[in-house]
């Protein structure tokens, strides 16, 4: 499979995209834990693909304070079948909400005999290649506490306060 990247400069450091011909597979800031995933970034040509575009366009609308529609990029995040249902609950979770850890594995797990999946859905949320488009800023523990993000603490208070300046945790949020 031959590979494209690209780079796109924000407001909270530079971000790296990832795409075949026909779909986003990754998006990364620059020197985030799990950058670059299972991908050798040294072999993907720097081109700018129609995916690539697409997402930079998302990015450009979403650092400027709007909403795009997460679904309007085509991504295809390489992660196990367990992790494809995770990233799609993650993608539900709206612009300016978060959703716990908990009520995330509830989700995951509708329909089906609960068992506690925190480890696996924290895994599977720090582990998503596609940060941003697949919100997982966006995700907190049950307490209201705003843990870990692959792409910093700092990262994620800023994308919280910037799609929610009004939010329950907005002084936690003015500690930047």
């Amino acid at each position: 499979m031959k590979l494209y990247q690209n780079f796109f400069e924000s407001k909270l450091g530079t971000l790296t995209l990832l795409s075949d011909e026909k779909n986003l597979l990754g998006l990364w800031f620059n020197g985030q834990k799990y950058f670059g995933a299972s991908y050798d970034l040294n072999n993907a040509e720097v081109v700018v693909t129609r995916p690539i575009r697409q997402a930079q366009k998302w990015l450009t609308a979403y650092f400027v304070g709007q909403n795009p529609d997460p679904f309007a990029v085509p991504i295809k995040p390489n992660v196990s079948a367990f992790g494809q249902k995770v990233l799609k609950e993650l993608q539900r979770v709206p612009y300016g909400e978060v959703i716990t850890y908990k009520e995330l594995s509830n989700r995951v797990q509708r329909g089906q005999n609960k068992v506690n999946k925190a480890r696996a859905i924290g895994n599977a949320v720090g582990h998503n290649p596609i940060s941003l488009i697949i919100p997982c800023h966006r995700v907190i523990g049950s307490d209201g506490s705003l843990t870990g993000y692959a792409g910093g603490l700092d990262r994620k208070k800023a994308l919280l306060k910037m799609e929610n300046p009004l939010s329950k945790f907005s002084s936690q949020l003015d500690l930047l």
